[in-house]
């Protein structure tokens, strides 16, 4: 049998394992990516991302092309059984560089990735290729493979990754269970093209003779979800006639204009995997973790899986770091992870209700925090969503006890920045791929023994100076930084609000954007130290 040798195998080139795949090629690590099927699903599935998924795939260059297809800061709405809208999140902030909701159709995010893909020589994507088996050893994972004419062979690599779904052979070959429930009531899904209905946001209908779901889409398309009770048949209510029944009594005649592309019932699971590491088999995305739709956070999570593995498994492969350091992965995503899922289930529990009476209390209570500054403001921006927080892991917190009010272990922002050529850019193409040590009006270098210089700078991390605006002599002489340290101007002073808030001069921002530590110059070469130590 065919025997290959690769760094990294993904098994399944969905979303996430693509999304991967392009790390994997701008890190340099030669990679090859399996998937069953043979050509992408020509239907929308996952229809909203959000600001720090678009942060994660900026790294790697994708940004630019897959938000041609996306529909920027769309609204979502709750609506009561008279069809007023009873609480609405429409957040304006864009913290990370990025609106936080994001509407688009996965057939064309997954086109536009791949064929951006073809640029790396060191990864390979292999449709209609299935994982067979899987065994490994304390220095490798064997995967026995069949490719689409029916041939067998084999793939030895140093790690693989599951991103094969929730039905994911590769956490079943590795023995790992999901833990959970099954939600008792199922939904129809339906995807509708020639779309006119003047609603450009995401509708969740949450009327007691039925909940529904309307989402507006790009390119005229919509998709309509409806609630199943208990005695219906599913087969009978996914039939295309009933289903434009449905919908007529929400549009009237505009339904028979519309195209159904597909009718689909789902049954909702909220479930996490109880580890997503055995050996050097990870799991990503829902092989890890499947989450209810209601907060459009299924995607999302897969994508910030991506994000916190990627720069582990490349750094332990180009021999920047110890292998100890994947196991922190599990640490730091499967508790936001299982938040998420929690969320998603609240929110489901919103929308759900049946009980006109018990309905009513709710639209009562959302009525109220609309009455109120401060709880419409939280509604309003998604402040209850939870933000992911690194209490454990390849973090620095100096102090005894973690509060969940620290800096140390939250995202840091993205504002832009203006370089030494006059040119405004967002902050994360300065930070680069891998660590960057960033000071606020000081030389970030200064003080640094040559072993922690080296150190550092052999793991291609950058060193930052943000300045404040115009403060060169002219616009031409823009005040520069030491030697190997890059200079930016605050364009916005949203930096120098930042470090104000932190009081700190240095904060050390890991590839994953997440912050590290922050510490004054004169504490930098101990804290780059004790970092060092994370990753040896």
């Amino acid at each position: 049998m065919r025997n290959e040798q690769t760094d990294v195998v993904i098994v399944g080139g969905g979303p996430n394992g693509i999304a991967l795949a392009h790390y994997m090629g701008i890190y340099g690590i030669k990679t090859i990516v399996l998937e069953v099927n043979p050509d992408i699903l020509p239907y929308p599935r996952a229809v909203g991302m959000d600001d720090e998924a678009l942060r994660v795939l900026q790294t790697t260059g994708v940004t630019d092309e897959v938000v041609k297809d996306m529909i920027h800061n769309v609204p979502l709405r709750y609506f009561n059984a008279a069809g007023v809208c009873f609480a609405e999140v429409k957040p304006t902030v864009a913290d990370y560089g990025w609106p936080m909701r994001n509407i688009f159709m996965q057939q064309l995010f997954e086109k536009s990735m791949r064929e951006l893909l073809t640029k790396y020589s060191n990864v390979e994507l292999r449709s209609g290729h299935e994982m067979l088996d899987l065994e490994q050893n304390d220095q490798a994972v064997q995967v026995q493979v069949k490719d689409q004419n029916g041939e067998t062979y084999q793939i030895t690599a140093r790690y693989l990754i599951g991103a094969d779904g929730g039905r994911s052979g590769v956490r079943k070959k590795v023995g790992i269970q999901l833990e959970g429930l099954t939600h008792p009531r199922k939904w129809v899904v339906v995807d509708a093209a020639n779309d006119t209905l003047d609603a450009p946001y995401t509708a969740l209908h949450a009327d007691p003779s039925r909940p529904f779901v309307c989402i507006y889409l790009p390119y005229q398309q919509r998709r309509w979800e409806f609630m199943l009770f208990e005695g219906e048949d599913e087969e009978q209510m996914c039939q295309e006639e009933n289903i434009r029944k449905l919908i007529r009594t929400h549009i009237g005649d505009d339904v028979d204009q519309l195209n159904i592309i597909r009718i689909r019932a789902y049954t909702h699971n909220s479930r996490v995997a109880n580890r997503f590491i055995e050996g050097r088999v990870v799991l990503i995305g829902d092989a890890a973790h499947i989450t209810p739709p209601w907060a459009g956070q299924g995607l999302n999570s897969g994508i910030r899986d991506v994000g916190n593995i990627a720069w582990k498994l490349a750094a332990v492969i180009k021999g920047y770091a110890a292998e100890k350091i994947i196991e922190s992965y599990d640490v730091e995503r499967r508790g936001h992870a299982t938040d998420l899922v929690a969320l998603a289930d609240n929110m489901g529990m919103v929308l759900g209700l049946t009980n006109p009476l018990v309905a009513g209390i709710r639209d009562w209570i959302f009525q109220a925090f609309n009455n109120v500054d401060a709880l419409r403001s939280h509604l309003v921006e998604f402040k209850f969503k939870p933000k992911p927080f690194l209490s454990k892991g390849l973090v620095y917190h100096p102090r005894n006890s973690v509060q969940k009010d620290d800096i140390v272990g939250k995202i840091f922002i993205q504002p832009d920045v203006q370089t030494v050529d006059q040119q405004r850019i967002k902050f994360d193409e300065v930070l680069g791929k891998w660590y960057s040590v960033i000071a606020f009006r000081k030389n970030p270098m200064q003080g640094l023994s040559s072993e922690m210089q080296q150190f550092w700078r052999d793991r291609e991390t950058n060193f930052i100076q943000v300045n404040r605006s115009k403060s060169g002599l002219t616009r031409n002489q823009p005040l520069l930084s030491g030697e190997n340290v890059i200079s930016v101007e605050d364009i916005d002073h949203k930096l120098e609000n930042w470090f104000v808030d932190a009081r700190d001069e240095v904060v050390i921002v890991r590839p994953d954007r997440f912050i590290a530590a922050t510490c004054s110059i004169e504490q930098l070469n101990a804290t780059l130290e004790k970092l060092a130590c994370q990753l040896q």
